[in-house]
């Protein structure tokens, strides 16, 4: 007699309200459609014609832009397949800080071949096993598709030339002027071992105003904020700057004090002023002539350095105190002291200006002083600025990935239709269904070139067909001509649209790392969320009709 086996259910295992997805269907395509309506948004933004996304993240702060990684970064996506793509482009964010767009639609291209192949009837391990193999290919034709390199680092043209086309991704038709501004900034400050270079040391400074093309860029750095003392202007500053209040400190124990006469209360009052004046007068005595503060700066001790001609800059934050130390070299001192020669800074020139309706405090320094440079950005509103902020972002970072490798490859849809052609005949050679996944590794890659030409509003498959048959006849550098009458293509690099080698090669790794994680997923199990219902949201609006 056969005993009856009871089936334990999954559901059985899990708490009540635990929701499991498996198989094909429920599990791998519903992955991919998550990733593709990710893709789908920031795949309009790609290339100088991208459109822009309006933004409102959980704060209600308004993004204008076209940077896909500031969208994805504020979008809050909650799906975890699409996470998944999103720390990809995080990642390249970070390993490159630009690119965050071409990881993003490279990604959806290659899951919607993914899925056509999985519904072809291939397994999941032979498309990632094709998907792998096309990788590899890849990296290997890569190095061979460098059309140029940045041969001197320091030469502000061949620097502007080389950051170009990054930041027209961002602000066509202010490229030239902004790639101008990043190159001066960087090269300025440009350390003897080039690898060292460090991007926070290009601060940019957003001032409402004036229009774009007012943009300026000055050794040292800018502060939105007035000084405090009556001394407007120094020339050859020497500069203490102290991390503490400028006034006297206040005992930790609460103390009363009885007094009876106003001729206690004088002299009570008249010892706090001497021992102030005893330490302003000891820091004008060190040869000081500017005091930088982090702290409030008490009446008094204003008082006194008017009196003896100091210049007080006050600074709210610790970030930037710490900053203008690197700048003018200098050592902040944590209690109201007379500074040693070696604790103090200097600089060529502090002085306090208007730019549009701002005061703003600058420390300017000579030619060949000071680790830091700052871009000042005019702009008619604060969504203009930031996003100009973020192409000068994009090219800073762009200069930093030429100091570590100074190869670069065609840009607009060059360098992947080569590789599209170059890998699609290498699949054609490869035994087993893994051939299918390699020649459609291959086809995504033609999302790029086809999104440039729908973006620019040309039609995307004569503009394929037509790369496709310059490719062959052996001109790999022709790309889509973005400014030419239709479908027209051209010679990309004598143009100068070029793309680091670092984007392509890092890229296509985490690009594709991050989708064979997708694919490999094949059961979704999501456990009960915790708490109570959520609480109903406020109408602030509620007594309006």
């Amino acid at each position: 007699m056969a005993l009856h086996v009871p089936k334990s259910l999954l559901a059985g295992m899990l708490k009540d309200g635990a929701r499991h997805f498996r198989g094909m269907e429920e599990a791998v395509f519903r992955n991919i459609d998550a990733c593709n309506e990710l893709t789908r948004i920031t795949k309009s933004s790609y290339g100088p014609n991208g459109m822009n996304k309006m933004v409102i993240n959980h704060i209600e702060k308004l993004f204008v832009t076209s940077d896909a990684a500031t969208v994805v970064g504020e979008l809050d996506v909650e799906h975890p397949a699409a996470k998944l793509l999103v720390m990809a482009s995080q990642m390249q964010e970070q390993e490159v800080g630009d690119g965050t767009n071409f990881v993003l639609v490279l990604a959806g291209a290659l899951l919607e071949q993914a899925e056509l192949l999985l519904r072809m009837g291939l397994s999941v391990a032979e498309v990632i096993s094709g998907y792998e193999m096309a990788l590899k290919k890849a990296l290997e034709i890569l190095p061979g598709l460098s059309c140029s390199s940045l041969k001197e680092v320091r030469d502000v043209a061949a620097v502007a030339a080389a950051i170009k086309t990054a930041i027209a991704s961002k602000q066509y038709g202010n490229e030239d002027f902004l790639a101008d501004l990043v190159a001066q900034a960087c090269v300025s400050i440009l350390p003897s071992d080039p690898k060292t270079f460090n991007v926070d040391n290009v601060r940019v400074t957003k001032i409402l105003g004036s229009g774009v093309l007012q943009s300026t860029m000055l050794r040292g750095m800018v502060f939105k904020r007035q000084v405090q003392s009556d001394v407007k202007k120094v020339h050859d500053a020497r500069i203490v700057v102290f991390s503490c209040p400028l006034d006297l400190m206040q005992t930790e124990t609460k103390g009363t004090v009885l007094i009876k006469t106003a001729e206690e209360l004088k002299s009570f009052s008249g010892g706090e002023e001497s021992i102030i004046e005893e330490k302003i007068k000891g820091v004008v005595e060190s040869g000081c002539n500017v005091i930088v503060t982090g702290g409030t700066v008490g009446e008094l001790a204003c008082h006194f350095c008017n009196r003896y001609r100091l210049m007080v800059v006050r600074l709210q934050s610790k970030f930037d105190v710490r900053r203008l130390c690197k700048a003018v070299k200098a050592k902040a001192l944590p209690k109201l002291a007379v500074p040693s020669p070696e604790d103090l800074g200097h600089c060529s020139d502090v002085f306090v200006e208007e730019l549009g309706d701002t005061e703003v405090t600058i420390f300017q320094q000579d030619k060949d002083e000071g680790d830091i440079a700052t871009i000042v950005v005019r702009g008619s509103t604060e969504n203009i600025m930031d996003d100009v902020e973020r192409a000068i972002d994009d090219g800073i970072n762009t200069f930093k990935t030429l100091t570590k490798d100074s190869r670069l490859v065609a840009g607009a849809g060059a360098t992947e239709i080569e590789l599209a052609k170059q890998i699609a005949s290498h699949g054609a050679t490869c035994p087993g269904l893994e051939q299918y996944a390699i020649k459609n590794f291959a086809e995504a890659l033609e999302v790029f070139p086809r999104t440039l030409a729908q973006n620019a509003g040309v039609k995307a498959t004569e503009v394929v067909s037509r790369l496709y048959a310059a490719h062959q006849e052996g001109n790999k550098n022709i790309g889509f001509d973005n400014e030419g009458e239709g479908p027209a293509v051209k010679d990309v690099c004598d143009a100068g649209i070029v793309d680091t080698y670092l984007l392509k090669e890092w890229g296509l790794k985490f690009t594709l790392n991050a989708v064979l994680t997708v694919l490999r997923v094949d059961q979704i199990i999501m456990a009960k969320r915790s708490g109570g219902p959520k609480p109903p949201k406020e109408n602030k609006n509620w007594d309006e009709d």
